[in-house]
């Protein structure tokens, strides 16, 4: 879909587990839209720096707990965008566990979508979104989709998967990500294949584009 009237820049907000399908839902949202409509912002982009300490105790920062977020930065960039503010988003070594130093700047495009595990959890980042989305998937299938991730892609282990897995990931997930379900306008079974609630969404961010602004969100920072 193409030529999206840009009277409103409008956030979709997409929660969830790890390997919960967030990614895939966001990325079929923007070739939905076409890709001058959307940016697309992971929360993972967003992790807090610590130039300071030394590779392994990185490694062994806790990267489920909301602490973890540089909540100030993606809530201005955010508010940015929003506003009809180019931003230049950081970029995250996750090899390294550092921010690379190098940015992406992003422009600005009608649609925003953030997707993340703990997006729905601040509640001022909850204020911010016209849409909230939680990915509701089976455990064992995000497991599996994490294992493959960071084996493919992060450059991680078997062995370190599963430690982090089962020292942080799962009892954050428990503590943190599952109880922001209820702030969800829209829970989606079945991950991000799920071809129904992509109709939906698609539907209405087109009903929200055509909207007239509303004077009264929180966006200018």
């Amino acid at each position: 879909m193409t030529g999206a009237v840009s009277r409103r820049r409008i956030l979709i907000g997409i929660a969830g587990g790890s390997g919960s399908g967030k990614t895939l839902l966001a990325e079929s949202l923007a070739k939905a839209f076409g890709a001058e409509e959307v940016a697309l912002l992971p929360e993972d982009a967003y992790y807090r720096d610590f130039p300071e300490l030394a590779l392994e105790q990185r490694r062994r920062q806790n990267f489920d707990h909301p602490d973890a977020i540089d909540e100030p930065l993606l809530i201005a960039q955010l508010r940015a965008l929003l506003a009809g503010r180019p931003i230049e988003r950081p970029v995250y070594d996750f090899t390294d566990y550092r921010r690379t130093g190098a940015t992406i700047r992003i422009d600005r495009q009608p649609i925003v979508i953030l997707e993340g595990i703990l997006i729905l959890y601040p509640a001022e980042l909850r204020e911010l979104m016209d849409i909230k989305v939680y990915m509701d998937t089976d455990a064992d299938v995000r497991l599996l989709r994490r294992i493959q991730r960071d084996l493919l892609e992060r450059g991680r282990t078997l062995a370190s998967v599963i430690e982090q897995y089962e020292s942080t990931v799962r009892p954050m997930h428990q503590l943190f990500v599952e109880p922001t379900k209820r702030h969800a306008d829209i829970i989606v079974p079945q991950g991000g294949g799920n071809r129904v609630a992509l109709d939906l969404l698609v539907t209405k961010i087109a009903s929200l584009l055509r909207a007239p602004n509303d004077p009264s969100r929180p966006i200018a920072s």
